[in-house]
């Protein structure tokens, strides 16, 4: 993204209004209502235009471009290519880097975990003696109804399954009702289950469907059939990616319209969030918080080093030139309302050709969140510890460590694609260890602010692969 206008940039713009957002959202939460009162008129208006300005205008209007961008550049990358074979080539090295770069996020998450181990922290341990008080507390409610012919076992099953009953109780009619009820269908469906929808309902959606529904796979694997169809025709298909091509750079041009107005945009994201939020939540976990955030620095820091040795890019070079995409999934949470703005810096700034970018960074946008896996493998081994030792709580295990790695990896893959997919991957791997679902909702008090986090990283990520792909190609090509 072309940053050398006079003036102040636009990465610093974006940077100004985070700040500003910041203050103003402080500001906003010292008005905001304790509960059983009526909000201000101040902080009624203040919520109601950072709402509209910054989710209601700006992310849902980057959304909107995401389909017709993702088709044109799709087809667009792939009618560029001078055959199958660099196709082959590209989408290949694309995904094994991808399952790359993912492992080794999930890899670095849980040895920081266990590093750091913030389930052990004092501020968790008091959660934990909150809980087992709670707990105290149902038992006698059950012990009312045992006849003294139960055994032993029989009685912790049987308690096991009354705090199950109980918790769901209080979550479902909770402020996290709706993502409770995510999260218990998901636990219900097998990883094959869950496959056969993507390929049903996401993968082979009728195209005007998925361009209305903004279904990610569907336009991707559509506009690939397309690519490959004008690939094969030759000349005969020319005017169908002339036109392709021209669209894509229509879309382009949006996008740079909408960035024109994201400095304010992102203000209002940011003022909207701390107001409504508070940055208080982050007290309860706040070794949990730092644990997440030492192993997104890691895995950055990995990142760059493959983007410097596999890339031959330094990584001041990458880090400025992705700075202004990294400032927007930073404060819109959202890897595939910010791929407009991803692509347009990765080839304006990174230099990466078109048809690397229009292939590897829209599906990296669907299936590559290298945040999201490390945040998941980090999340149940911090309630693991934190938990450790109540009825229904299993032990952290060698075997247990392993099978939190495998079912993150692939989850966070496998579910990239479907909404809430950062809710299901943890319900998947919670359920894949024997941790009742009860317990994830602690971390959501934090969700919000980590989120920022690790989107940032699943586009960075995302953009250090098109560096590599780009690297190998004009390597191949030279």
């Amino acid at each position: 993204m072309s940053e050398g206008n006079k003036g102040i940039s636009l990465h610093n713009k974006i940077f100004i209004g985070m700040l500003a957002g910041l203050l103003f959202g402080i500001l906003l939460n010292r008005s905001a209502p304790i509960e059983g009162e009526m909000p201000s008129a101040f902080y009624d208006y203040s919520i109601f235009w950072t709402t509209l300005l910054g989710k209601d205008i700006f992310i849902n209007g980057l959304k909107m471009l995401i389909a017709p961008l993702i088709f044109a550049a799709i087809v667009a990358g792939i009618t560029s290519l001078p055959g199958m074979k660099e196709l082959r080539t590209i989408g290949v090295k694309t995904l094994l880097y991808y399952a790359l770069t993912t492992t080794v996020a999930v890899g670095i998450g849980l040895a920081v975990v266990l590093l750091i181990a913030p389930g052990e922290k004092q501020a968790s341990q008091e959660v934990k003696k909150q809980t087992e008080t709670r707990y105290a507390g149902y038992f006698k409610e059950l012990e009312k109804k045992f006849t003294g012919t139960e055994t032993k076992e029989q009685k912790k099953l049987a308690f096991i399954a009354y705090i199950a009953k109980k918790e769901g109780t209080v979550q479902s009619e909770g402020k996290f009702k709706s993502k409770w009820g995510t999260a218990t269908t998901a636990k219900d469906r097998s990883a094959g289950e869950i496959m056969r929808d993507i390929v049903n309902n996401q993968i082979f959606a009728k195209p005007f469907d998925a361009l209305a529904k903004n279904t990610t796979l569907g336009l991707i694997f559509f506009a690939m059939l397309i690519g490959l169809a004008c690939l094969s025709l030759g000349e005969v298909a020319k005017p169908v990616f002339t036109f392709f091509i021209a669209f894509n750079e229509v879309m382009v041009k949006i996008t740079m319209w909408f960035m024109k107005i994201s400095p304010v945009a992102i203000a209002c994201l940011i003022a909207e969030m701390v107001g409504t939020t508070g940055l208080s939540s982050i007290k309860a976990v706040l070794w949990y918080s730092v644990t997440v955030i030492v192993g997104i620095v890691c895995h950055v820091i990995f990142l760059n080093v493959l983007a410097m040795f596999k890339g031959k890019m330094h990584p001041k070079e990458f880090l400025t030139g992705i700075r202004s995409a990294w400032m927007v999934a930073f404060s819109t949470t959202s890897s595939s309302a910010t791929l407009p703005v991803t692509m347009a810096c990765v080839k304006e700034n990174l230099k990466v050709k078109d048809k690397v970018a229009n292939f590897t960074l829209p599906l990296g946008a669907t299936v590559n969140m290298d945040g999201t896996a490390l945040y998941e493998g980090v999340a149940i081994i911090f309630l693991l510890q934190m938990y450790k030792g109540l009825p229904d709580v299993p032990e952290i295990t060698g075997a247990s460590v392993v099978l939190i790695f495998l079912t993150a990896v692939i989850a966070s893959i496998g579910a990239a694609a479907v909404p809430s997919a950062g809710l299901i991957t943890m319900a998947l791997v919670a359920t894949a260890v024997g941790l009742p679902l009860h317990y994830i909702f602690i971390v959501f008090s934090i969700d919000r602010v980590l989120d920022m986090f690790r989107t940032s990283t699943n586009v960075m990520g995302d953009s250090a692969v098109a560096v590599i792909i780009n690297r190998g190609v004009s390597e191949e090509a030279g």
